[in-house]
């Protein structure tokens, strides 16, 4: 009997997380949390009970993407990595890197390209777009630290050709560890210039 429930549970949770990928992919909602609850609604299945974690929702968007878009997709992956190497290649003196759903492969046509960049303060940043002629916008973002500490970080969102791109600056000696990602809890899977090079080269 018990293995029944766990295989009802399990099942619930599957469903959960592809109906949220579905809403993340289709309205592009970024918020995993929120997603989640929409599905279960969606379902009608309590959100009290045991609901799939970010990084199966992660799974679960790949996967949708995989069966849905397909080709369109993968040329969509490919156009917002070669717009973060153009973003990087100006932002270089920031020692830039590629975080988020454009690196994971995840991203969708309502996804922005994610950078990390180190400066001595986020004004040095905002010149440096100043003087490249690029519009902006300020933003802040809430991050964990490794000791799961929220930290606030300034950053800058702007459009580079037809993508958006947002980078948070950090402090110059941040680049050496990387914030808790919100999707599996662990240090944010960070790339520079070279690595995405070779993710272009493999695709």
């Amino acid at each position: 009997m018990a293995r029944k429930n766990s295989n009802g549970s399990g099942r619930a949770r599957l469903m959960v997380a592809q109906e949220a990928a579905r809403i993340i992919v289709d309205h592009g909602i970024r918020d995993f949390s929120l997603a989640k609850k929409k599905a279960a609604d969606r379902l009608g299945l309590s959100t009290r009970g045991s609901l799939p974690g970010n990084a199966e929702i992660e799974q679960a968007v790949s996967e949708h993407l995989q069966l849905f878009a397909g080709e369109s997709h993968a040329q969509l992956l490919r156009s917002m990595r070669q717009a973060a190497l153009s973003a990087m290649d100006m932002l270089a003196p920031f020692t830039p890197r590629l975080v988020g759903p454009v690196l994971a492969g995840t991203a969708d046509a309502n996804a922005a390209v994610n950078l990390h960049v180190f400066a001595d303060s986020p004004e040095a940043v905002a010149f440096s777009l100043d003087e490249s002629n690029v519009s902006y916008r300020p933003y802040e973002r809430r991050l964990k630290s490794r000791r799961d500490r929220a930290e606030t970080y300034a950053g800058f969102e702007f459009h580079h050709g037809d993508v958006s791109v947002q980078a948070t600056v950090f402090p110059v000696d941040g680049i050496r560890q990387a914030p808790i990602s919100p999707v599996d809890g662990r240090p944010m899977r960070r790339a520079d210039e070279k690595a995405v090079k070779k993710l272009l080269e493999r695709s």
